[in-house]
């Protein structure tokens, strides 16, 4: 596998008066990622990147990180370091942002 672990924050756009990850930082969230992954010194082993819809638009923004598959909610630009911390760095899931759907529940 080239890349240790996937970050797939979605950037979708839906048309005007729908709600969207994109509309709710998407892009601002790919950045912010980006630079915190530079800063710690992990490009080249972990990789973030923009993707279309996730399915998830009224927890948005979302993303999804691969190889676990872990989805992440109404995440905040503030999140960005707890999430590379502790998810990316210490394989910790973020319990309070972690999205679980409706058929994972017990």
């Amino acid at each position: 596998m080239r890349y240790d672990k996937h970050l797939f924050i979605c950037t979708n756009q839906k048309p005007e008066g729908k709600a969207c990850c994109g509309e709710e930082r998407g892009m601002a969230l790919v950045e912010k990622f980006r630079e915190v992954l530079k800063e710690k010194g992990l490009n080249g082993k972990i990789r973030a990147q923009k993707s279309g819809c996730l399915d998830a638009c009224k927890y948005g923004p979302a993303m999804v990180i691969y190889p676990e598959g872990t989805y992440y909610k109404n995440i905040q630009i503030s999140d960005v370091e707890r999430i590379v911390e502790d998810h990316i760095l210490n394989n910790k899931i973020v319990g309070d942002l972690e999205l679980v759907w409706e058929d994972q529940k017990a």
